[in-house]
């Protein structure tokens, strides 16, 4: 039977256990998504005790639809999602211009949210890119070939939902896939959170210090 969560706390300590089950005693990095998958990054990251760090992708949102990915973008990483830009011809003809409002963005969100902390160094590390739940999974694609160009070694992607199609697209980019569950029909990442408010600025940073004290 599919599970609804709590909130964020409760969907990262049992992903947290999920992981460690998968990856055993393997050293890792674990990276969590802005803004919502940052507080299950954290958790993730002491279930392994792994340093935890902030992998800044940002959805290339539909006008008008911004919940409607035609794609996503990360730090020298931009993904198309063919199969939505396909449908909306209009939406395509205003890629460019969204994908490089959300190029900046990413820009901003990276100094801030680390606090002037260097990022981790991923090269030949095992990674973890967590979310708080997976529709399109144009995010985490974009977010698994920029950690692959930081030349990773091996990239494993942790949620607690996701839909069937992106399942199955990640299952095709990343070298392994921990999720919790797969409900279908599946509407919105929020409809299995009992309380799924946004997460601020303000906090991401909180998480993120939390994670970096001793």
């Amino acid at each position: 039977m599919d599970q609804v969560y709590r909130d964020r706390t409760e969907a990262g300590r049992l992903l947290g256990d999920a992981v460690r089950a998968r990856l055993g005693p393997s050293p890792a990095i674990v990276l969590g998504l802005p803004r919502g998958g940052v507080p299950l990054a954290v958790l993730v990251g002491r279930a392994l005790g792994a340093p935890v760090d902030v992998l800044v992708v940002r959805k290339v949102g539909v006008p008008g639809r911004p919940e409607l990915a035609m794609g996503a973008v990360a730090a020298g990483v931009t993904i198309r999602n063919e199969d939505v830009l396909a449908m909306l011809p209009q939406a395509a003809a205003a890629f460019d211009k969204v994908a490089a409002e959300q190029r900046a963005e990413v820009c901003r969100r990276e100094h801030a949210y680390r606090g002037g902390r260097p990022p981790l160094a991923l090269e030949n590390s095992t990674v973890v890119l967590v979310d708080d739940g997976v529709a399109t999974g144009a995010t985490l694609r974009a977010a698994i070939a920029a950690v692959r160009r930081l030349r990773a070694a091996r990239v494993v992607v942790a949620a607690p939902v996701a839909s069937e199609q992106a399942l199955q697209a990640l299952e095709g980019e990343a070298d392994d896939v921990v999720c919790l569950q797969v409900p279908s029909p599946f509407t919105a990442v929020g409809e299995w959170y009992e309380a799924f408010p946004q997460v601020t600025d303000d906090e991401v940073r909180e998480w993120m210090e939390a994670a970096a004290a001793p």
